[in-house]
């Protein structure tokens, strides 16, 4: 009688590159901002001060909103410039944006009565934080090819299955290559 043995196989642990996990990050920041919010809506006494013109102890304005709307767009942005960016200025942006982002979480906390409910909601933005500033402070880096002006490519490689087996041929390589010079 056989007995069968469970096969495991290795899952393929892909490399996530570093703007991904800038704008993960960035949309995780921005949910729990907006979810702290929320949910703060069904403390007891928050409706009927907005009711009464109020928001944590500023009058409701045009220009309270306008700040509001101000503070909330910069992380919100700061997906998309997390994305597009250069890597010299994204990992710069990313670096002085958190880092002044650090201090508003904290705000959020001051004063309030529900520490546990707050303090947790800081805690997970901030932590959301110091991954946005560690994943942009150890952006990974090339070194300069000898010869040449940057340490990377204008086009990266793109991987082209042949005959041979793989090879990396760059878009902007110019005329196809002679036989001579295909690898055997």
């Amino acid at each position: 009688m056989r007995t069968r043995r469970p096969t495991t196989t290795a899952l393929d642990e892909q490399r996530i590159p570093v703007r991904a996990k800038l704008a993960a990050a960035w949309t995780s920041l921005v949910l729990l901002y907006a979810y702290v919010d929320i949910l703060a809506f069904f403390k007891p006494g928050v409706l009927k001060d907005i009711e009464a013109g109020v928001v944590f102890e500023f009058d409701i304005s045009q220009t309270l909103f306008t700040v509001f709307l101000t503070l909330m767009a910069i992380p919100t942005l700061m997906v998309v410039l997390s994305m597009t960016l250069p890597a010299r200025a994204n990992r710069t942006t990313n670096l002085i944006v958190a880092s002044i982002q650090v201090p508003f979480a904290a705000f959020n906390a001051v004063g309030e009565s529900w520490r546990y409910f707050y303090g947790l909601g800081v805690a997970l933005e901030l932590i959301v934080l110091a991954l946005i500033l560690r994943y942009a402070w150890t952006w990974p880096t090339r070194e300069p090819k000898p010869g040449s002006r940057s340490g990377s490519p204008a086009h990266p490689p793109i991987p082209l299955a042949g005959a041979g087996g793989a090879a990396g041929i760059r878009p902007d390589s110019g005329p196809a290559l002679a036989s001579k010079d295909m690898p055997e």
